[in-house]
Formats: C-alpha cells, sequence, structure tokens
C-alpha cells in the first residue's frame, strides 16, 4: 500500500506539468488582449504597452511560462491582473463555496441514486425500474444550466419558497470559521444561519447533483444486477438470511467498486468548480471565479484556477482508489 501510495503520489508532477502546459498556452490562443483590457477602452497604444511591459506580457511565450513555473513551484500562483490579489489567496477564499455546495449536491446524488438503483435492481423489470431509469436519462440529458433557471423560476419566483441567489439573505450575519458556512453555523450556535445557507443550498444542490444521481443510479443497478445473480447470493438466500441482510451486507458490499468509482469521479468534478451552475446561481466559489477571469482575460488567475481544479481532482481519485481497499478487502495494492 505505502509503495503504491508514493508510486501514485509521484505521477501526480507529470500530470499537472501537463496540465500547467496546456492551460498556459491555450489561454493565449484565446482572442483579446488582456493589457488592452485592464488599461480600458480608450487608453493611448503608450499606455497599453506600459501595462503590458508591467505584467511580463511582452516577453516571448516560453519566458513567460518557465517564469510563472518558478513562481508556482514556490507556492506562488501569482497575481490576478483584474483584482491584483493573489491568486491563490483568492482561490483559497472561495474554494469553501465551492466544497459545501458539492459535498450537498453528492449527498442528494448518493441518496437518490443509490436508492433508486438498488431498487431498480431488485424490482428489475416493475414500473418503478422503468421510471427510474428514466428519469435517470433524463437527468443525464438535461442541461444542468436550464434545470437550475427552472428550479429559480419555479422555487424562487413562482412560490417564493427559496432564495434563488448567494449564500447568505443579506439581513443574516454568520461569524465565519472554516468557510463552510453550515459548518461555522453549527459552532457558533446559530440557528438562524443554519437554516438560511441550508434554504440557499437547496436550489443549487439540487440543480449540481441532478446528473451525479443520474449517473450513480444507472451504475448501481447494473453493478447490482451482475452481483445479485452470482451463486454466492443464491446460497446466502438458501441458507434462509432476510433479504435485506443479502442486499445491503452481501450484495451491495461486493457491488460498491464501480459504484465508488463514479461517485469519485462526479465528486471530483463538483470540487473542480460548478461552472454552470455556481453562474446561475451567483455562487461564489472557483466555478464562478475562473469564468470572471475568463471575461477578464486574467492570464494568472485562470492558469491558477485551472491548476488548482486539476490537482483537487486527482487528490480525490487518489482517495477514491485507496478507499478501494477499504470496501473490498480482497483488493491489494502492488
Amino acid at each position: 500500500m505505502k509503495r503504491y501510495l508514493i508510486k501514485r503520489l509521484l505521477l501526480i508532477i507529470p500530470v499537472l506539468l501537463g496540465v500547467s502546459v496546456i492551460v498556459f498556452f491555450l489561454v493565449r490562443l484565446a482572442p483579446g488582449d488582456p493589457a488592452r483590457v485592464l488599461a480600458g477602452e480608450h487608453a493611448s497604444p503608450e499606455f497599453i504597452q506600459a501595462v503590458r511591459e508591467k505584467w511580463g506580457l511582452d516577453k516571448p511565450l516560453y519566458v513567460q511560462y518557465f517564469i510563472w513555473l518558478r513562481s508556482v513551484l514556490r507556492g506562488d500562483l501569482g497575481v490576478s491582473i483584474a483584482t491584483h490579489t493573489p491568486v491563490l489567496q483568492e482561490l483559497l477564499t472561495r474554494f469553501p463555496a465551492t466544497l459545501e455546495l458539492s459535498i450537498v449536491a453528492m449527498f442528494i446524488a448518493i441518496l437518490v441514486g443509490v436508492t433508486a438503483g438498488i431498487i431498480s435492481a431488485v424490482r428489475q423489470y416493475s414500473i418503478f425500474d422503468y421510471l427510474s431509469m428514466t428519469g435517470a436519462l433524463f437527468g443525464i440529458s438535461m442541461p444542468v444550466f436550464w434545470l437550475g433557471l427552472m428550479l429559480m423560476l419555479i422555487f424562487g419566483l413562482r412560490f417564493d419558497l427559496l432564495p434563488i441567489s448567494g449564500r447568505l439573505s443579506p439581513e443574516v450575519t454568520l461569524r465565519t470559521v472554516t468557510g463552510l458556512y453550515l459548518l461555522d453555523a453549527l459552532l457558533t450556535g446559530n440557528g438562524r444561519a443554519f437554516l438560511d445557507a441550508l434554504a440557499h443550498l437547496v436550489l443549487p444542490g439540487v440543480a449540481l447533483g441532478t446528473i451525479p444521481a443520474a449517473l450513480i443510479a444507472r451504475m448501481t443497478r447494473s453493478s447490482m444486477l451482475e452481483v445479485i445473480r452470482q451463486d454466492f447470493i443464491r446460497t446466502e438466500r438458501a441458507k434462509g438470511l432476510p433479504e435485506k441482510t443479502v442486499i445491503y451486507k452481501h450484495a451491495l458490499r461486493n457491488a460498491l467498486i464501480p459504484i465508488i468509482t463514479v461517485i469519485g469521479m462526479e465528486f471530483g468534478l463538483l470540487l473542480g468548480g460548478a461552472i454552470l451552475t455556481e453562474t446561475v446561481f451567483a455562487w461564489p466559489g472557483l466555478g464562478r471565479y475562473t469564468v470572471d477571469a475568463v471575461y477578464a482575460r486574467d492570464y494568472p488567475a485562470i492558469q491558477g484556477a485551472v491548476l488548482f481544479i486539476a490537482l483537487t481532482f486527482v487528490l480525490v481519485n487518489l482517495l477514491t482508489d485507496l478507499l478501494y481497499a477499504y470496501i473490498n478487502p480482497r483488493i491489494r495494492y502492488r
């Protein structure tokens, strides 16, 4: 296990290096000049050139890349051109918002997806099976931004049941400790802030968790069907074990590996910044920060955000792989 962990950690280095090369040169292929955006629409050519020299945009691309890479290796992702603040500081400030939203969305996805998948597998070809798999098909096919807008229109504007943007209402105050508003409200004993933060999480959490829930439901059904048809399940039933014990203790545990894989990949993607969801619901997380950086042609912010997202994704995948051995002790890493 230790050798496997060290090997995987070392493999992260070339992955992040490749991501850094791709994002650095790819953002510079996009139209637009950050120096012109920063200087203003009516700035003189001399002032634009001065801005370009100030931010090192006049140097050759390979020189700019190695200067940036040297800073990254020192833990410095640069300074945002638009806000003049360190990129790493802004990413760490916004990451708790994305983390909290991702946890809520994944909780909804696991609860709905695993439950629907198990019932569909146990009651194969039943009405529930057809309805749940049809719903999963719609969930996978439905654009998340459209679903978010519909949820806002129905539950936020039409019936005025839930807030449609932000993390807290303006009249609610909360002393932040971790940046996770639900946890901070519990730590500070602020019940009003907890309920308000939870209400703000419902609509974006449902919109963000729909696609993962559909994928988890389909994978759970497929994996469970494969396991419950095996001989050891028939043996457990022949021994007279209760059906719930057979399904949840024996069948589900042996079917968890592909389910955990899907959950890990989807959670990594959510942590990477739910760009569309955060934009629709004005959620101050990594996704919205990345979109704003793209609009501003903010090269350091874009590069830092993508690299941070890539690091988060590979670490989540690593934790998922390590979880396999706990779920199924037969798995041994070599």
